[in-house]
């Protein structure tokens, strides 16, 4: 039985060894589950380009899908160190309503009596404020949790209902506007831009990074005598990654201001107006930038840091974790006031991008926060996720939602379809799970 065993898994071996596809897959290490989510993206935008007629795969719709993806994305990045803590917060969308109506208040009302209209610090110390209401908030739940043992989804549900009246009560439900020039900067739009030259040196620079990573993680594995891909493979995902990042420099540089803005722009500096039109490149949006900084960090805490790993012991076996040394409850702390940080950051974006505060900011952003985060890989049952796939997922949502706009789809079937994908991409998880095993 044991000859018949092995020789059986020595086949199995060699098959797999024979199979190209395979030897590629494992040469390169790419992580199919995370290529069958960019997969099933590129189905979505081509359907969507289809039934719009042209409409979807523009440069200024990709343009302004990714800064309606940015607030989204920042706060998927700590759902899935809630998650994988077998955590849960639904107060995410209530605590950027909250933190963003404190930062509109600052600025439109509170500093400017202090410090004058137009003060250059107005922004920073409205953004300042929002970040430290976001983490008190964020502390204040992670405490409770932790040291009172009431479990998440009820902090967190009560949290989705107290902050959400809070919010109400800070202007008795009115709307704050306008925001601070510099504040609206972090929404996007045309002076929310970086340029082409700039975002080409962006490109370039990451470009580099990525280069330099890949290096250091070959000489890591030498230095540990861990095995390393093939040079070709290196090769490969250094050429594949700096596509990608050229590619979206190039449509983000597509995109050209609008003629009227542009018009004022040339008058306002006294740029003769060519006969074909002024064509202003409106580059990488700073939301966009916002975001990605964010998922760079997050992931360099998620897995270079003793706290990351700390985070997926504690979702791995909360007690074998605890009887290691590590103290959970701070660990659990830590997560939701970071949690609340990244909210409060995600406030700043919509906020700026509304330029007003109002009191149904947020709303929903909870579904659609867990929702990117389980549909980019974060299990519910702990223990598994990473910050790049929960991105790819919030572009995911954002693209599904911004089709149906296209399409001029009511919002309660937008819910509808929502509801479905995120039923859907957990069942795909229990699936993938059970085969694990």
């Amino acid at each position: 039985m044991a000859d018949t065993l092995h020789s059986t898994t020595s086949s199995g071996a060699r098959q797999a060894e024979a199979n190209p596809v395979t030897r590629f897959f494992r040469a390169t290490e790419i992580d199919t589950r995370l290529l069958g989510m960019v997969g099933a993206l590129l189905i979505i935008w081509v359907g969507f380009h289809i039934m719009t007629g042209g409409l979807f795969l523009t440069p200024r719709n990709l343009w302004n899908l990714s800064v309606q993806t940015a607030s989204v994305a920042v706060m998927a990045t700590g759902m899935v160190l809630v998650i994988v803590t077998r955590n849960i917060d639904l107060s995410v969308g209530s605590i950027l309503g909250f933190s963003g109506m404190i930062m509109g208040v600052l600025q439109a009302q509170i500093l400017p009596q202090l410090m004058g209209f137009n003060h250059p610090a107005t922004w920073i110390l409205a953004l300042a404020g929002g970040l430290l209401i976001g983490a008190a908030i964020g502390a204040l739940h992670g405490s409770i949790i932790a040291f009172l043992n009431v479990p998440s989804f009820i902090v967190t549900l009560g949290g989705l209902l107290v902050w959400r009246g809070a919010t109400w009560f800070v202007t008795s439900g009115q709307t704050v506007a306008p925001m601070d020039a510099s504040f609206r900067l972090m929404g996007g739009g045309t002076e929310g831009s970086i340029g082409a030259t700039a975002s080409w040196v962006v490109g370039a620079l990451a470009c580099m990074a990525i280069v330099v990573a890949i290096i250091n993680a070959r000489q890591q594995r030498k230095r540990f005598h861990f095995p390393r891909r093939p040079l070709w493979a290196e090769y490969f995902l250094c050429v594949l990654s700096c596509a990608i990042v050229m590619g979206a420099i190039f449509v983000a540089n597509s995109y050209y201001w609008p003629v009227n803005i542009a018009r004022k722009y040339a008058e306002a500096n006294n740029i003769p107006w060519p006969e074909a039109g002024l064509f202003i490149p409106h580059g990488i949006a700073i939301p966009v930038l916002m975001a990605i900084a964010v998922g760079i960090v997050m992931t360099f805490i998620a897995t270079r840091l003793r706290f990351g790993r700390y985070v997926f012991a504690i979702g791995g076996n909360p007690e074998a974790a605890e009887l290691a040394g590590i103290k959970t409850r701070w660990v659990t702390v830590k997560i939701f006031t970071l949690m609340g940080v990244l909210c409060a950051i995600a406030a700043a974006i919509s906020t700026a991008r509304l330029n007003a505060a109002t009191n149904a900011q947020g709303e929903l952003d909870e579904l659609y926060t867990i929702a990117a985060a389980v549909i980019g890989g974060t299990s519910l049952a702990g223990g598994t996720g990473t910050i790049a796939g929960a991105m790819l997922g919030a572009l995911v949502m954002q693209s599904l939602q911004s089709g149906m706009v296209l399409l001029g789809i009511d919002t309660p079937f937008q819910r509808i379809v929502v509801g479905i994908v995120l039923v859907m991409a957990v069942w795909l998880d229990t699936i993938y799970r059970a085969r694990a095993k």
